[in-house]
């Protein structure tokens, strides 16, 4: 099934709701029509001759079974026609549905290959054509549901199930009748393999029960619920968190029960206690288990992975040593890695095995349970965190400075060096140019000995 509520006629927040089947003729008209097709044109006629309207189409519906037999191509033109005339025309529209829906979920005839499809199409005719917010919405989404369960498909109620806690709000219908759907539609995804799907709705009808009265949590269909809810928990192959179902008021009250308080007891230890516990309750308990029709092998197993998980969750190295894991899980050394192994695969931790150290280093890791304790150790490890970068900060501004200092000193070095240069260049230019005039005189001073006449004196 398409979800219906996705269809423009059950848009909520459209001020006006488009039509889906358009008509032309009055109402006896349409009625008329109708019994002529199904064969009932002279009492119908006489019903609605003397303006007995009501009891014209009430004929009319009683009569439509024999529109399952009708040729495919008259099928949804037809049901569409008597679909309309209820819906909008009629005073009884809840027990007119309550008959087309029940013929609906019989055999089409007509059509061996698309009769499902044809029957579905007029369901989803009838949800949509209904105002978002008519409860009548309810019954006809049951029958739906119902149809769906008996031709297993499963994958076209997938896309409303998202929907369905707002649908019941809009349809404001009681929580008995709430918990009658969910319950349904966990006991439909169980049987077509969808656990987790199965086991939320289940969750969801614990809820319908109202924990402000204590009867009513405490009542046997109270009771009943929950025990299934923790069974479920506890044998199922990918559930290893249990706070969900150990908050519901329906499921404390297992503690209270002199029948049932066994299981409260159970829960307990998956949601928070070891392997030693399990088995300290096992005990006890000697052939409660199995008297439970409970696998004791795979809670067994449950319990290492969740003991394991627990270890990863503890250690403040990030590391835990072959044999403290094989200690608390009760296993050979040998089997340690395989456990590591199937523990990663269940999601709970996230590590590597280091062989040659003989110790599983722990990545990251999930809380069973997360209340004072696992605040503590948290802020343990917060403090042990902001202590670690408070040295990395340190060792990085000392690096800064020491960084700092040494380019300060290569400036200078360098600016020592330059000046050094510049004394040398200034000396060396200033003594050329002295020498250059000391040879210049004296040569001048021989051109103008050269140059001077020659008297009798010189002789």
């Amino acid at each position: 099934m398409a979800a219906p509520s996705t269809t423009p006629a059950s848009a909520a927040a459209a001020p006006v709701r488009p039509r889906l089947v358009f008509v032309d003729g009055t109402f006896g008209e349409l009625v008329q029509e109708l019994a002529d097709y199904l064969q009932i044109s002279e009492p119908v006629a006489a019903l609605l001759e003397k303006e007995k309207n009501e009891e014209a189409l009430a004929a009319v519906v009683e009569a439509s079974s024999a529109l399952n037999a009708a040729p495919e191509k008259e099928f949804t033109g037809t049901y569409n026609l008597l679909i309309h005339l209820v819906v909008n025309e009629s005073k009884d529209t809840n027990s007119h549905l309550r008959t087309i829906c029940q013929n609906l979920n019989k055999p089409v005839t007509s059509s061996a290959v698309n009769s499902v499809a044809l029957a579905l199409i007029a369901l989803q005719a009838i949800f949509n054509l209904l105002d978002p917010s008519n409860a009548l919405r309810y019954n006809v989404f049951m029958a739906i549901l119902r149809f769906l369960r008996t031709h297993n498909l499963f994958e076209n109620l997938r896309p409303t199930l998202s929907q369905l806690p707002g649908w019941l709000a809009d349809w404001d219908v009681s929580e008995e009748a709430a918990r009658k759907l969910y319950l349904d539609v966990a006991a439909f995804a169980a049987e077509q393999g969808e656990a987790e799907q199965s086991y939320q709705h289940l969750l969801k009808a614990l809820r319908t029960f109202d924990a402000s009265e204590e009867s009513e949590v405490k009542s046997e269909e109270a009771e009943q619920l929950s025990v299934r809810a923790v069974r479920t928990a506890l044998l199922s192959n990918t559930q290893y968190d249990f706070q969900d179902l150990r908050v519901l008021p329906a499921v404390q009250a297992l503690s209270d029960s002199a029948k049932s308080g066994v299981y409260a007891q159970l829960l307990d230890i998956f949601a928070e206690q070891d392997l030693e516990d399990y088995n300290d309750f096992c005990e006890e308990h000697e052939g409660w288990i199995e008297a439970q029709d409970l696998n004791g092998e795979k809670l067994q197993r449950k319990m290492r992975l969740l003991t394991f998980t627990s270890l990863a969750a503890g250690t403040q190295s990030r590391q835990i040593e072959y044999a403290h894991i094989s200690k608390a899980l009760q296993v050979p050394v040998e089997e340690v890695e395989v456990w590591a192994i199937d523990v990663i695969r269940a999601g709970l931790v996230e590590g590597k095995l280091s062989q040659q150290q003989q110790v599983f280093l722990v990545h990251r890791t999930t809380y069973r349970v997360f209340g004072e304790k696992q605040w503590r150790e948290l802020s343990t490890r917060i403090d042990q965190w902001r202590n670690s970068l408070s040295s990395v900060l340190s060792v990085l501004r000392r690096q800064q400075a020491e960084a700092a200092a040494a380019k300060d000193r290569e400036a200078q070095e360098l600016e020592r060096k330059l000046a050094n240069t510049g004394l040398e260049g200034n000396t060396y230019q200033s003594g050329y140019q002295g020498g250059n005039r000391n040879r210049g005189g004296a040569r001048g001073q021989q051109r103008s000995q050269q140059q001077r006449p020659r008297n009798d004196n010189d002789d």
